[in-house]
């Protein structure tokens, strides 16, 4: 057995389990009928003698399942990193045994972590840049018109009719009705948007393409046809560059072209600054994950994917969105999903203890007025009180740890 796995056996017998088989059977004594009694004045034999003492059972275990618990964390030299998996080995009418199988953090041995020699790039920003995000800004704002002439263009809004066929079959959910598609957004499968560009208001016709090869199971690279007609061509209308437009961006303190470019290009410095030092970060802890020697167990990379399936079902739930429906659309399977996630569960289990093993060499810690310090910040950023930043967290400590945590990073990224 691995060195951070344990097993034990705590078993609870004499009063202690009679007590709780007393209250599981007063607990099914209100609602068992046998004859010649009133309800819920059978008495324990005759229930017993009718019924049998297994029934009990079940909730006596529950009853007692939380002192055996606090009695195998006492007994326990391990700390545990996921819930212990608990299996009741035997129950009778004298006792019940409980196995826990406790898991802690695995052995780690830090490799190299500072000195990576991993280089950082520069910033750079060049007119292009700056001319096409000036073109997405006036794209943002621009004003759409129905275009009552002419033909869909790249960028139009085709508002149109389509059914999908496969094999000669209509495909259930490949069709829509007034569907407005906005020609180069890549929405449809690859050839679809292509074919709409030079269609007029009211043509029809029937176009031929094939799913991509890493499309859904049952569609990936069979033909379809689909019947488009189209209803409506809408364009847009970019804004002038003007004093109007500087107001609409919210730059209050532009007032001419020249003064857009600056500010854009400022802008466009301090996002790509953003994902270059995201980069680096991510390629030092790459770097020093692969330095690193640590062995996951199963129970571990699965404890974490669990964990990760939640965060994305309480996503998708804000888009009111179930995760069955989830897997109707897709056509996968929670299976799928899991496989789907386990490279990067097994990437941010490796993170998270390389990070722990580095502040505990480094003695990196963070203090709890830092830490106070830091959740007043955090509140003001994301414009809650911090009470309430405290709640999302659950509690001081954990706010503690991701202080502690980040404050590795940083120290990792400037050694």
């Amino acid at each position: 057995m691995a060195k951070n796995i344990e097993k034990i056996t705590i078993k609870i017998e004499g009063i202690e389990w009679e007590e709780a088989l007393d209250k599981a059977f007063k607990k099914k004594q209100k609602d068992v009928k046998i004859d010649g009694f009133r309800s819920g004045s059978v008495p324990k034999d005759i229930y017993i003698e009718k019924v049998g003492i297994e029934s009990l059972y079940m909730d006596a275990i529950n009853i007692v399942s939380s002192n055996a618990y606090e009695k195998a964390m006492e007994k326990s030299k391990i700390e545990p990193v996921i819930a212990p998996v608990v299996d009741v080995k035997d129950v009778n009418e004298k006792e019940v045994t409980f196995e826990y199988t406790i898991t802690g953090k695995p052995e780690i041995t830090l490799g190299a972590y500072k000195n990576l020699n991993i280089k950082k790039e520069k910033v750079s920003v060049s007119k292009e840049d700056i001319e096409e995000e000036i073109t997405n800004l006036r794209n943002q704002l621009a004003e759409i018109k129905v275009k009552e002439d002419g033909v869909v263009e790249n960028h139009d809004t085709a508002v149109i009719d389509f059914k999908g066929f496969v094999d000669g079959k209509e495909l259930e959910g490949a069709s829509g009705n007034n569907y407005p598609l906005e020609i180069g957004s890549n929405t449809f499968i690859p050839g679809f948007e292509e074919s709409v560009i030079g269609m007029k208001v009211n043509d029809t016709k029937t176009i031929h393409l094939k799913f991509p090869k890493d499309y859904v199971k049952d569609l990936a690279n069979k033909d379809v046809d689909f019947e488009i007609t189209l209803r409506e061509i809408k364009t847009r209308i970019l804004p002038e560059i003007n004093k109007e437009f500087f107001e609409d961006l919210g730059y209050d303190k532009v007032t001419n072209e020249k003064e857009l470019e600056a500010e854009v290009k400022n802008i466009l410095v301090d996002r790509k600054q953003k994902e270059i030092d995201d980069k680096y970060l991510e390629a030092v802890l790459n770097k020093a994950t692969e330095n690193m020697k640590v062995e996951l167990s199963d129970e571990i990379i699965h404890d974490e994917i669990h964990r990760m399936i939640h965060q994305f079902e309480e996503q998708l739930r804000l888009q009111n969105i179930s995760l069955e429906d989830y897997f109707k659309y897709t056509g996968t399977t929670e299976e799928d999903l899991h496989k789907n996630m386990e490279n990067e569960a097994i990437k941010r289990i490796k993170y998270r203890y390389l990070l722990e093993e580095v502040a505990k060499k480094e003695n990196i810690d963070v203090t709890l007025e830092e830490a106070e310090k830091d959740a007043e910040e955090m509140a003001k950023n994301y414009g809650i009180t911090k009470d309430e930043l405290l709640k999302a967290f659950g509690s001081m400590e954990v706010l503690k740890y991701d202080a502690k945590m980040r404050k590795t990073l940083e120290f990792m990224q400037n050694n």
